[in-house]
């Protein structure tokens, strides 16, 4: 005997049915030998369940985002068209109806998302155009790093951003691709330049250092000075080489700049002491001079100048601001004694020969070049004016004896 319910029945002999709107009402679905009808009819139910399920699954899904739309239509479409021939008891109908619902509603939101999709694509497209913009503009940027910072980023939100059609995509790559190409040219044949502009600064500072420690030992103070005040300047308006390089060459500049200048420094400083010296005994030896009493012996007087004058003349340099006035004031004291000398001749003299007045001129004259040769401490040029005098003096002496 066979055993039923509201949607179907198993037939005495196991074939199983399942009612239907069609004509006839019902057909088979099955066959069922393994046990009572009961079973079998309750296996077929479960089937039907799980086609329920598979229903509500796709309900929830689309209405929850979690199932896009166009999946939600493949698969309810699929199920659907397996319902006719599907091997379960229940209400396909009401299956059918709900598929045809959410089908309905697929549709309706696929039209949507098409349309979202659509818009995505467009912002994705106006997204990589910007992007090609600012790097064509990148590309004839001047600042390497940034720049390169920024189209480095640029490719990476590239990869970020889908959904463009293919040849578009293609088409706007190439334009990024050549901006960055052109900007890589730039940029490497800059940093060429500027290595090429590096060593020719490193050549001309290394040049400027090699003069710099090959002054470095001079003693010509003023000149060499002035010099490393010359190559400082060049050094200021020479390109840069690399940092480390650069910094290296100015060390050995500086110092090379800082023996001569230390050197230079403690040379003067004992040329000073020098010169203060050399002040003191000029001050003793103008002092003694200016002592001498014309009034007096004046041969002794004349004797006592010459010896001052050798003596000053021994003496060194003194300081520039003293030199000039210290010998205007020595001059003096031997001018006030050619003119003591002069009055005494004129006194003792008035009736005196031609020729004594010629030797005493002689005299006066050899005397003033003596003094004059004293002062520029030419000593061979004395020694050889002396001599003259001596001789000047003695035919002097003979022609002023009276006659007897």
């Amino acid at each position: 005997m066979g055993t039923s319910t509201t949607w179907g029945r198993i037939a005495e002999d196991g074939t199983v049915y399942v009612r239907t709107a069609d004509e006839g009402g019902e057909r088979v679905v099955g066959s069922w030998q393994a046990g009572p009808p009961e079973e079998g009819l309750a296996h077929f139910v479960r089937r039907y369940e799980d086609l329920a399920t598979e229903v509500t699954l796709l309900e929830t899904r689309l209405a929850s985002g979690a199932a896009s739309a166009s999946s939600t239509v493949v698969a309810g479409t699929k199920l659907r068209a397996s319902l006719p021939t599907a091997n379960a008891v229940g209400d396909l109908a009401s299956l059918d109806e709900r598929l045809g619902a959410v089908l309905a509603a697929a549709e309706a939101k696929r039209g949507d998302e098409r349309a979202a999709k659509a818009i995505a694509a467009t912002q994705a497209v106006d997204a990589k155009r910007a992007l090609v913009e600012e790097a064509e503009k990148l590309a004839q940027s001047n600042q390497w790093k940034p720049a390169g910072d920024r189209l480095r980023a640029i490719v990476d939100e590239w990869k970020e951003i889908k959904g463009v059609d293919r040849k578009v995509d293609s088409e706007l790559w190439k334009r990024v691709s050549t901006a960055r190409a052109e900007f890589g040219r730039r940029r490497g044949a800059h940093f060429a330049t500027l290595d090429e502009q590096r060593k020719e600064a490193v050549a001309f500072k290394e040049k400027l250092v090699t003069e710099a420690e090959s002054l470095a030992e001079s003693n010509e103070w003023t000149p060499t000075a002035n010099r490393y005040k010359s190559l400082m300047s060049q050094w200021k308006t020479a390109a840069r080489a690399s940092k480390d390089v650069d910094e290296a060459l100015w060390q050995r500049f500086r110092t090379a700049q800082d023996k001569f200048f230390t050197r230079r420094t403690a040379a003067l400083d004992e040329r000073e002491a020098e010169f203060r010296g050399n002040l003191e005994a000029k001050v003793a030896l103008l002092a003694e001079a200016e002592a001498i009493d014309p009034d007096a012996d004046l041969a002794a007087a004349q004797a006592k100048l010459r010896d001052i004058q050798t003596r000053w003349a021994a003496t060194g340099r003194a300081p520039r601001d003293t030199g000039a006035d210290f010998d205007k004031r020595l001059e003096a004291v031997a001018e006030k004694l050619r003119t003591a000398s002069e009055d005494r001749w004129r006194e003792s003299s008035v009736s005196s020969s031609p020729l004594v007045i010629r030797l005493r001129e002689s005299v006066e004259k050899l005397e003033k070049k003596i003094d004059r040769a004293k002062l520029a401490g030419n000593g061979s040029e004395v020694v050889t004016l002396e001599s003259q005098l001596a001789t000047q003096r003695e035919w002097l002496a003979q022609s002023e004896r009276p006659a007897r």
